[in-house]
């Protein structure tokens, strides 16, 4: 497997990840306080994971656990909140980038999911790459 497509859908992950925050606060999905400052440390050890401790165990669970996180954001809102309540979206300036980068974020972290599932598969067996 190649390393380079994994950190890439990772790093695509965060990006549309945090993108996608920032919209839930400036649609009003999620209030703008201090409270959602709690992502920086968390988005910054997934980066560490991904950009740093890449090909090391430790690397692959940090990328596992913030791809299966971003992979429940798009089952949260098409399960009612935000996308769920399509008349307060229809014909909405902007709405099409929300739910773009939602569908994005879903798509590369389950991309994210499986090929860091194929990493651990290859580092358990003692295969490298």
């Amino acid at each position: 497997m190649k390393r380079n497509l994994l950190t890439i859908a990772s790093l695509l992950s965060i990006l549309f990840g945090t993108t996608h925050l920032a919209q839930d606060i400036v649609y009003g999905y999620e209030p703008g306080k201090v409270s959602n400052l709690i992502l920086v440390p968390i988005v910054v050890v997934w980066l560490y994971g991904t950009l740093v401790l890449e090909e090391r165990l430790s690397g692959y669970i940090i990328i596992l656990l913030g791809s299966l996180l971003s992979l429940a954001v798009p089952i949260v809102h098409m399960s009612g909140r935000g996308v769920g309540v399509a008349s307060r979206m229809a014909g909405s300036n902007g709405h099409f980038f929300f739910v773009w980068t939602l569908i994005a974020l879903g798509v590369t972290a389950l991309f994210s999911v499986i090929l860091t599932v194929c990493a651990l598969w290859n580092l358990r067996r003692g295969q490298s790459r």
